[in-house]
């Protein structure tokens, strides 16, 4: 195990270095949160929240076909947001044909808000405003 140690460390006379502190821009004198809503982030999930942010509600076939998606990827998507509490599924039947209309929730409301005022400050702080 010796042969591991470093040189410094078997001097003795050097601290290992640590790591660098996380860069938070700053606007306005208020730090800006570094870390995102992970929930929203990826792209397929801001875009479900945005399009239900100016429409009250959208069907499953809407909402696939506006985001250019698949079933299974809608599926997977508006799922991890509906168990995050952004959106709600109904589940019903138009005739015989089973219909699913997605609604944003007031907390996805809130969380969309908070993600775009996020990377407004981001944007102001980058271009040093």
């Amino acid at each position: 195990m010796a042969k591991a140690q470093s040189t410094a460390a078997k001097r003795g006379d050097r601290k290992p270095a640590s790591p660098a502190p996380a860069l938070v821009p700053v606007l306005g004198g208020e730090p800006v949160p570094t870390a995102l809503d992970k929930l929203i982030h990826d792209r397929v999930r801001l875009g479900i929240i945005s399009a239900l942010a100016v429409n009250d509600r959208l069907s499953f076939t809407d909402l696939r076909d506006l985001l250019a998606l698949t079933d299974g990827n809608l599926s997977v998507h508006a799922r991890k947001l509906e168990e995050g509490g952004y959106v709600t599924c109904q589940k019903g039947f138009d005739g015989r044909v089973p219909k699913s209309e997605f609604r944003l929730t007031a907390a996805g409301k809130r969380a969309l808000e908070r993600y775009l005022g996020h990377m407004e400050a981001l944007i102001e702080a980058t271009r040093g405003r």
